[in-house]
């Protein structure tokens, strides 16, 4: 979901800092207060143009930041690769922002570092579902279709994409080394060169090596507070010069063993005394010998960071993701050398493995059209319903399955086909919606098949009434299963949100736009304002 999204001199925003809920979030306000902006920051985050018109009057540039949830498997996709590079060590989330400049340039910044502006777009998208020109080239997308359809198929058919996205790997990775071998013996040796590089370049690497070096770079950078801490407590347990703790507690063991053969019950008391002085003064004794570990290895601290460098080095060179990954692959190069040695034929060895490889992608593609074919009529019959519900028409929407080479999802392609009125032909939904229709269109999908974060601008474009509370019930449902962020100005969509946020106007100079959270009673009031006022619901009342 997305958690946050962060504004800076957007228009006529100076600065906004805006937290989602998980369900239904609404956004309203007065016509020309500024909701649209939301929409056009977001839109940056989806990869939009920039342009010089959306600098505000607080200074040279605009910049909208955006916190959200990170699947699992979003950074696997092969068209994310690059940006997964960025990724922190131990980052759960992603952190997705652009900045425009004053001559209407751009940056795109991932996790704070610089990132192309077609990869930001690219995750976004994956994560967010906006209406408008978004929707459309979204809808647009076989892919995009193909997702929502599996999705609706259920877990089972999650778990088989993920199976289906490894296994092309697998052959991909097959199917090149088989070409290499079969490119000649030239390849062979490079291949060959390769395997004893990585062979050589990981000798010595031992498993959990890289986490342990980090943990001992981590304590090494903290060597100051390390000694300062240690020193300090151990001058505090038995100082050189004075008492100290172990020196009082001498001190009360003697004034308490005088009194024992007068009082036998102390001498408990003694013996613990006498205990507590010689574990005083054993710590003391170890933090000062904890101090010299300290002072043995000034250089330590280049010679892990060297090591670590060799480390990531070693892995950006031979393409592995992981450490575990980097060993796992120079175990395999041993193996394969080892077998080489012994008369192994790495052509024959290459063309089975294709082989096999070949026949678990078309397994895997086989079970995935079955789930598809199986799931697409009722998928299709589900969003004909829900679109009825949204006052679009008859309802006619049809989910083709159509056949295409295969690839990492499997031989299969979806079109998404809708009639949107008695008499058309059939046709592609994002050719066929105006900008309010295919809102809805896409909320009929996402009432059906679940999903991302959804945001709809264009919702409630012409449509009121009963059709008004049908959209505002399609909403609170889909926002069950998914966020949703909507800007309306429908009180039927406003009345059911989780959270309400109010954009107004600030006259000034210059004039400018806050937007904020409303409490119950604010809420109350901002309802009245859509409902025309007190006076008018008096009016109506009586």
């Amino acid at each position: 979901m997305l958690r946050r999204l962060h504004i800076e001199n957007l228009v006529l925003i100076h600065e906004a800092d805006l937290s989602f809920a998980p369900g239904l979030n609404a956004i309203t306000g007065e016509t020309g207060a500024g909701k649209t902006i939301l929409a056009q920051a977001i839109g940056l985050l989806l990869g939009a143009k920039g342009d010089a018109a959306y600098i505000g009057h607080a200074g040279q540039e605009a910049y909208v930041e955006a916190e959200l949830d990170l699947p699992g498997d979003l950074l696997e996709d092969d068209e994310l690769a690059s940006l997964a590079e960025l990724r922190p060590e131990d980052e759960e989330g992603l952190v997705l922002a652009r900045r425009v400049f004053a001559d209407g340039r751009t940056r795109a910044y991932a996790w704070g570092r610089g990132a192309a502006r077609e990869d930001l777009a690219a995750a976004g998208e994956r994560l967010i579902a906006m209406s408008g020109q978004f929707e459309q080239r979204r809808l647009a997308r076989p892919a995009y279709q193909l997702d929502v359809l599996d999705s609706f198929c259920g877990e089972e058919q999650r778990h088989r994409r993920a199976e289906s996205r490894l296994a092309w790997r697998e052959l991909t990775a097959a199917r090149r080394r088989y070409e290499e071998i079969e490119a000649g013996a030239a390849a062979v040796e490079a291949r060959l060169a390769e395997l004893r590089a990585l062979v050589e370049d990981t000798n010595g690497l031992e498993p959990d090596a890289e986490e342990s070096l980090r943990s001992e770079r981590e304590r090494l950078r903290h060597v100051t507070e390390l000694a300062e801490g240690a020193a300090a407590g151990a001058e505090a347990l038995a100082p050189e010069d004075g008492e100290g703790a172990a020196g009082l507690v001498a001190g009360a063991e003697r004034a308490v063993s005088s009194l024992e053969h007068l009082a036998p019950e102390l001498a408990r008391a003694g013996d613990e005394l006498r205990d507590a002085e010689l574990r005083l003064r054993e710590t003391a004794s170890e933090l000062r010998g904890f101090l010299t570990t300290l002072e043995a290895e000034p250089g330590r601290l280049e010679q892990v960071e060297a090591e670590l460098e060799r480390i990531a080095e070693t892995k950006r060179r031979f393409r592995a993701q992981t450490y575990e990954e980097l060993l796992g692959r120079a175990a395999e190069a041993r193996a394969e050398l080892e077998a080489i040695d012994r008369g192994f034929d790495p052509a024959a060895a290459a063309a089975e493995a294709l082989a096999t490889a070949e026949r678990n992608v078309q397994r895997l593609a086989e079970d995935l059209r079955k789930a598809r074919r199986e799931a697409a009529p009722r998928f299709a019959a589900e969003v004909a319903q829900e679109l009825v519900g949204v006052g679009l028409g008859e309802g006619e929407f049809v989910a083709e399955l159509r056949e295409r080479d295969p690839g990492p999802a499997g031989s299969d392609e979806i079109a998404f086909l809708v009639r949107p009125n008695v008499g058309l032909p059939l046709a592609p939904v994002a050719e066929t919606a105006s900008g309010g229709e295919l809102s809805r269109i896409a909320l009929a999908i996402a009432a059906v098949a679940g999903g991302e974060t959804m945001v709809f601008d264009e919702i409630d474009a012409g449509i009121g009434g009963e059709t008004a509370h049908r959209v505002a019930e399609t909403l609170r449902r889909l926002a069950e299963r998914a966020q949703v962020v909507t800007i309306t100005h429908l009180p039927q969509i406003a009345s059911v949100a989780d959270r309400h946020f109010r954009v107004e106007k600030i006259p000034g100079d210059p004039t400018h736009t806050r937007i904020a959270p409303l409490n119950d009673v604010e809420r109350r009031v901002e309802l009245q304002r859509m409902l025309g006022g007190r006076e008018f619901l008096s009016s109506v009342a009586e």
